[in-house]
């Protein structure tokens, strides 16, 4: 394995490898980890095998920079010989990673993976997918553009108004958790408010009359 240092790791288990208290022996470990539902419907690519042999996601958060050999060690103490071949560092972002742990993550989508529900992911010692994240300036520019756009074409009037619409649709628009939004359009409040007041303007005077793809208004 790589001797390259890193603080974020995703591995597989598969059931038949690990003990029955698996849940408990990780989170004896100490460190944040996130756990997919049982990946039970993947799609084989085995002729006369339909689903893939049925598994884990596990993201693993280690508290300083260390090497994927040493997290396997850790978990294989933790959970037997048998239970993790091989451990790697998260290349994509952390946000795509654990969105992938049911089949969210854009490339997932496009592959038209099976979706598990949100409900079923295991989170061990206050793991919060919010803490690892980072946006770079052109991340929040172009997320601020997003919610812009989004207050526009659906006709958000209000905070929460725009707070419920993400909870329902953030993830088919490519967006984070509200918590990360509102640390964006923290710096841009007096923006958002003129289209938050834009938006009120048009339901209180029922302006109809405006194209809403030009903008212009119609005869």
């Amino acid at each position: 394995m790589s001797k390259e240092k890193a603080r974020y790791f995703t591995f597989l288990l598969y059931p038949e490898s690990i003990p029955n208290d698996w849940i408990d022996n990780l989170e004896l470990i100490g460190v944040p980890i996130a756990i997919s539902p049982l990946h039970d419907k993947d799609l084989s690519d085995v002729e006369g095998q339909k689903y893939k042999k049925e598994h884990y996601h596990v993201i693993y958060v280690s508290k300083n920079p260390v090497t994927a050999e040493s997290v396997r060690l850790k978990v294989k103490r933790s959970l037997g010989d048998k239970s993790v071949a091989m451990v790697q560092i998260v290349s994509t972002s952390m946000e795509n990673m654990y969105l992938y742990l049911t089949h969210e993550s854009k490339d997932a989508i496009a592959k038209n993976k099976h979706k598990y529900s949100k409900a079923d992911i295991r989170l061990l010692n206050n793991f919060d997918i919010d803490r690892y994240i980072t946006l770079d300036v052109e991340d929040k520019d172009d997320m601020l553009n997003d919610v812009c756009d989004l207050i526009d074409d659906h006709n958000l009037a209000n905070m929460r108004e725009l707070r419920r619409f993400i909870k329902l649709h953030g993830v088919e628009y490519g967006l984070p958790s509200m918590k990360i939004i509102n640390s964006v359009l923290r710096a841009h409040t007096g923006l958002i408010r003129l289209y938050f007041d834009a938006v009120y303007q048009e339901r209180k005077y029922g302006r109809g009359d405006i194209n809403k793809e030009t903008g212009e208004i119609q005869d």
